[in-house]
């Protein structure tokens, strides 16, 4: 990972694995992710015929605008191994998102199985990782978890499962999430990762949708999960830097690089005196701002 904590997911749109109506529907979408949910969204008697659904509909050459994450199963579950076999099969999915992590030991599990699924397929391009972060023992095993396996690129903040797990209604404002939103960041951006906002639960673009969107912004994520298609265009906007903001951060980083090209640690830019604190600040902008990048 490049530190920077940026892999293009400002709004990542996820789909229910078993409803082939809204899986051709998000094909044409311009979210940034497409995640296709083979766990929460699927009752345990479909799970089969969900996963053998999606798989025939990736293989079908369906285009799609945004990457494919798929989210499997829990570790531990009958139906984890199936569904991490399926995906590794599938050319079209770019990464896996594991729920309920809760240790560094479910993501080494992961990591081996997808080592040995992919030598048996012949699979060149590996199959990356985002873990949710939905539970008390995964906010517990955070410093573990970063660091895991070489595979992951993500961690995402799961609201629903959390308030379950440590008691909190999922009606609690965005101030009553601070504390935990920072330990994942900061223990994201020390590993390097992309760390995103989990979903509002509510799909009306409303006062309540947009100010959850900006304080998650604000706060330093890198995008946000949404469950209805009409929320979109709000957060990739949200998570998408103003033209003057990019043209700063240009500004700096080239400043700063020629500053040092001169010997110099600091250099004076608008009449800021900008060193590598600042830079760090300016290249997160423009990672940013590469959101749709892929």
């Amino acid at each position: 990972m490049s530190g920077i904590g940026s892999t293009g997911q400002r709004a990542c749109l996820a789909v229910p694995g078993a409803d082939e109506r809204k899986l051709a529907k998000a094909a044409a979408l311009d979210a940034d992710e497409i995640v296709i949910d083979l766990e929460d969204a699927v009752a345990p008697a479909g799970k089969r015929a969900a996963r053998a659904a999606v798989a025939s509909w990736l293989s079908s050459g369906v285009r799609l605008r945004g990457r494919v994450a798929v989210r499997v199963n829990t570790p531990g579950t009958s139906w984890c191994h199936r569904d991490i076999e399926a995906c590794v099969r599938l050319e079209t999915v770019h990464s896996i998102v594991v729920p309920k992590v809760e240790s560094a030991a479910d993501l080494a599990f992961v990591g081996r199985l997808l080592d040995g699924l992919e030598l048996e397929v012949g699979r060149e391009r590996p199959v990356r990782v985002q873990a949710l972060i939905e539970t008390a023992a995964g906010l517990a095993g955070i410093a573990g978890i970063v660091a895991a396996t070489p595979r992951l690129d993500s961690l995402v903040l799961g609201y629903a499962d959390l308030a379950a797990s440590i008691g909190r209604s999922v009606a609690a404002g965005p101030g009553a999430w601070v504390a935990i939103q920072d330990t994942v960041l900061v223990a994201g951006r020390r590993a390097g990762l992309a760390v995103v906002d989990g979903p509002h639960l509510g799909v009306a673009v409303d006062d309540t949708f947009l100010a959850g969107v900006r304080h998650a912004a604000d706060a330093g994520f890198d995008g946000k999960w949404v469950i209805h298609p009409g929320q979109i265009d709000a957060v990739t906007a949200a998570f998408t830097p103003a033209p003057d903001r990019i043209e700063w951060a240009e500004r700096v980083v080239t400043a700063l690089s020629e500053g040092h090209g001169s010997g110099v640690g600091a250099i004076d830019v608008d009449g800021q005196m900008v060193d590598e604190a600042v830079a760090a600040v300016a290249r997160r902008v423009l990672a940013r701002a590469d959101g749709g990048l892929r």
